[in-house]
């Protein structure tokens, strides 16, 4: 009997014990998951680390009351108590009139082509030899002078999730990644950088030896750094950190927090707050894409989606739950865990690319900050205030001259929506995406 053919009969057998326990309804996932790390430094192999879990998450429903007991442990007789326990929680939790399952007619019945799981799994000498290779690459480049390392890893995961409406189905993901992070310069005037790269297919991840030289180069490119005055001027995001914005941008208008009123965009829908033109799109079937995934938490069907069209904002991201409060439609956004109801989340984020080239946005600066690394979380996504802590290097006429660091940029995500402008390099790597990025006006604290 295959692995798949066991998750979907273990969950089909704790489904009906949930309810030959008193249970209205039931839904119950499995994650099989195994992973592998390498880290290398300074020459030496450091960590070769293998794991496995096996975890599962049974959820009842006994009218509006709902509750979840998680296990790791599949002998019949634990998941008979799993069950039991679930059903007595329920029994005994508040009443919740959003929770419940979706209707039969909701579930999806399609396969997409999304390619997102490689069968090979990486011999431990391979992981090895890809993390010395990028660390030796970075650290050959001329003034890098000490290492935090190069890791390798790879992943893969098998997940089944079933309902007792009917709704009974898995799929299988793969990850592989590379990082490298070295230190260039000498005793309080080094500086740190790193580059990594991470694909859902082995053969998509770039050489080693380009990530380690990438890694050493930027490094040794931040050495003496100067401070700048306190002024107001234009950013200009690099994409290793504009994804951020968008990532903002996607909390704001989650179902959760639009439905607890907790967010600065609460009262936004149909309005436009970005620039014309500026589109954002959160799509699940992107193929071979990091987050891609064939169906939502909870068996709903997903689809690319416009959640900014035109800068304008088109929708919430929707769970079933959330969507009941709204009184809207699930957008097919559910994720969820084994110990967690679902929620809702983005899968492949991305802004679409505008015209301009970087440098076109560069040139046309005389004074600005072009930021590479964000550093602290000092947002309120009630009030929708930003500040970060900020390095890369500074703008004068129209050229990067120099590195800076030690900076803070402040302003409001609402302003800076508006007055956002996003070049045209768009390249997928990060799960959540975004083009180099041009806000026109900020604050930027330094001496």
């Amino acid at each position: 009997m295959s692995k798949i053919y066991d998750q979907l009969t273990i969950l089909s057998d704790l489904i009906a014990s949930a309810r030959q326990n008193g249970a209205d309804a039931a839904d119950a996932v499995i994650f099989d998951a195994a992973s592998v790390s390498v880290a290398y430094r300074l020459g030496q192999l450091e960590k070769l680390e293998r794991s496995e879990s096996n975890d599962l998450g049974l959820r009842v429903f006994v009218g509006q009351r709902q509750a979840i007991v998680s296990s790791t442990d599949f002998d019949p007789s634990t998941l008979k108590e799993v069950a039991v326990r679930a059903v007595a929680m329920a029994k005994a939790a508040p009443e919740d009139p959003y929770c419940g399952l979706a209707d039969p007619a909701q579930l999806s019945n399609k396969d997409p082509d999304i390619d997102i799981f490689d069968s090979s799994e990486p011999s431990n000498e391979a992981l090895v030899e890809a993390a010395k290779s990028a660390e030796d690459a970075a650290r050959s480049v001329s003034g890098v002078t000490n290492s935090e390392g190069a890791e390798t890893g790879w992943s893969r995961a098998r997940i089944a999730i079933a309902t007792s409406n009917g709704f009974a189905r898995t799929y299988s993901t793969s990850s592989f990644s590379l990082a490298a992070s070295v230190l260039a310069g000498e005793g309080t005037a080094m500086e740190r950088d790193y580059e990594y790269t991470t694909a859902i297919h082995y053969e998509d991840l770039t050489d080693p030896a380009d990530v380690g030289r990438e890694a050493g180069e930027r490094a040794v490119k931040r050495l003496n750094p100067q401070k700048v005055q306190t002024q107001q001027a234009p950013i200009i995001y690099d994409p290793r950190v504009s994804g951020g914005l968008v990532r903002h941008y996607a909390g704001a208008i989650n179902g959760s927090s639009i439905a607890r009123g907790t967010s600065f965009l609460k009262d936004s829908m149909g309005q436009k707050i970005f620039a014309d033109g500026i589109n954002i799109v959160d799509d699940p079937h992107r193929k071979r894409g990091l987050r891609s995934k064939p169906f939502d938490g909870e068996g709903l069907p997903n689809s690319r989606r416009l959640i900014a069209e035109n800068g304008t904002i088109k929708t919430w991201v929707l769970d079933l739950a959330s969507a009941r409060q709204l009184g809207l439609e699930s957008t097919g956004n559910a994720s969820r865990g084994t110990s967690s109801p679902p929620s809702p989340a983005v899968t492949n984020l991305y802004m679409e690319p505008g015209s301009k080239s970087p440098e076109e946005m560069i040139s046309e600066i005389d004074n600005g900050f072009y930021v590479t690394e964000l550093i602290g979380m000092g947002i309120n996504m009630v009030t929708g205030d930003y500040s970060r802590g900020a390095s890369g290097y500074w703008i004068e006429n129209g050229e990067i001259i120099q590195p800076v660091s030690e900076l803070t940029i402040a302003g409001n995500l609402k302003e800076m929506f508006a007055n956002l402008t996003p070049a045209n390099d768009l390249v997928f790597r990060y799960g959540t995406d975004a083009p180099t990025i041009r806000v026109d006006s900020m604050t930027i604290a330094g001496t």
